[in-house]
């Protein structure tokens, strides 16, 4: 980052290689679209070049990457989302495809989707950064504005409250 902002172009391809696949998942998860998370990561990366004079030297990249991402996906939620694109048989599709093939159990995605979507914001982009991102508390604090502890409270309610949309999710499914 630091020859990026020095006006080094290769620098900059070189953060997009590293970073953009990982912005992109947590982008797809955050907004349930994985067309939507395209988009969003292009202007994500936008806006780090817009605001590269900004980042403070010797500062972490990731988390300040990240509270980029996250403020991109606030606005295109502010705009309202765009219909979600339909696959080859015509229903909405189910998950984000993921890095490594595997067995998958999309009706429990599915259901902590939806669960996951039902948390306020607040609760759930500190799970998602830290359960799917894999980021510290330390590094989500930072791309938050908050304190870590701050952010290991509102993590602590959103995986509590989690358990409980996920037990009622569980039991409509099953009644």
């Amino acid at each position: 980052m630091a020859r990026f902002c020095q006006g080094d172009a290769p620098a900059f391809d070189a953060l997009f290689q590293r970073y953009s696949r990982p912005v992109h998942g947590y982008l797809a998860r955050l907004t349930g679209s994985p067309s939507a998370a395209e988009d969003l990561v292009q202007l994500t990366f936008l806006s780090v070049v817009r605001a590269r004079g900004r980042f403070q030297a010797g500062a972490r990249v990731k988390p300040w990457l990240y509270a980029i991402a996250t403020n991109a996906a606030r606005d295109h939620q502010r705009r309202g989302r765009r219909p979600e694109e339909l696959t080859a048989e015509g229903e909405l599709p189910a998950t984000v495809a993921a890095e490594t093939p595997g067995p998958r159990d999309t009706g429990l995605e599915r259901t902590v989707q939806r669960a996951l979507e039902l948390l306020p914001e607040g609760q759930r982009v500190p799970i998602m950064l830290h359960r799917f991102e894999g980021m510290s508390f330390a590094e989500i604090a930072e791309s938050m504005g908050l304190t870590e502890s701050a952010v290991k409270v509102r993590a602590h309610r959103g995986y509590a409250r989690l358990r409980e949309l996920l037990a009622e999710l569980r039991e409509e499914s099953s009644g």
